[in-house]
């Protein structure tokens, strides 16, 4: 009898794989779809009303995209997070917030691109990249994923405009422990963590 029930779960296992496997798939799918119609209405307006309950994310959405943290930097949730995740893991919650800010900042404002994969690439093609790890020559791959599960949630939040902009509308950042020349050129906003965020004087930026 034992032996029966045995073989009667490693069966109910193996049938239930590939319908788990469909159903992740069928959320990320979900979850990129969303993230694209989000990203274009957040480059189209600067209206700080959180996405209808219908068109957000969900948390088990978000978090069926990229699962191993390897998948190619092509749509919008993979690179907003990728992007929090190396900028600010192993800092606290509230600095990969507020990098989620500056990227959303950055989406359709003049002199930045209108996609969030376009945001975070920027630079790339003159080796001038407005977030360095996108080009350091580095494995772009995750490597823990208590953190990056963690960026997966604030990407969603930020998708979703359901996230505070505590960087009071900042487009660039720098780690407080430097003071780098650049700076100079700008407003700050805020510190936030171990970051310092600012703004241009007037409306243009790049």
């Amino acid at each position: 009898m034992r032996l029966y029930w045995i073989a009667t779960c490693v069966a109910m296992m193996l049938l239930a794989g590939p319908a788990i496997a469909a159903d992740q798939q069928q959320k990320q799918q979900a979850a990129e779809n969303k993230a694209e119609v989000l990203e274009q209405k957040a480059a189209q307006s600067n209206s700080p009303a959180p996405a209808p309950k219908a068109d957000a994310i969900t948390q088990s959405e978000v978090q069926a995209v990229d699962p191993a943290g390897a998948a190619p930097l092509d749509d919008a949730i993979t690179c907003l997070a990728r992007s929090i995740y190396w900028e600010a893991k192993g800092k606290d919650s509230v600095d990969m917030e507020a990098v989620a800010n500056v990227v959303m900042n950055r989406l359709g404002h003049e002199g930045f691109p209108d996609t969030v994969c376009g945001v975070v690439k920027q630079g790339s093609e003159t080796k001038s990249c407005q977030f360095s790890w996108w080009c350091d020559g580095r494995s772009d791959s995750v490597q823990e994923e208590v953190p990056y599960a963690l960026a997966k949630e604030i990407a969603r939040k930020a998708l979703n405009k359901q996230l505070p902009d505590r960087t009071r509308g900042a487009l660039y950042f720098h780690d407080r422990t430097v003071k780098p020349d650049w700076a100079r050129k700008y407003t700050k906003t805020a510190d936030i963590g171990l970051f310092r965020f600012y703004k241009p004087h007037g409306k243009s930026a790049k």
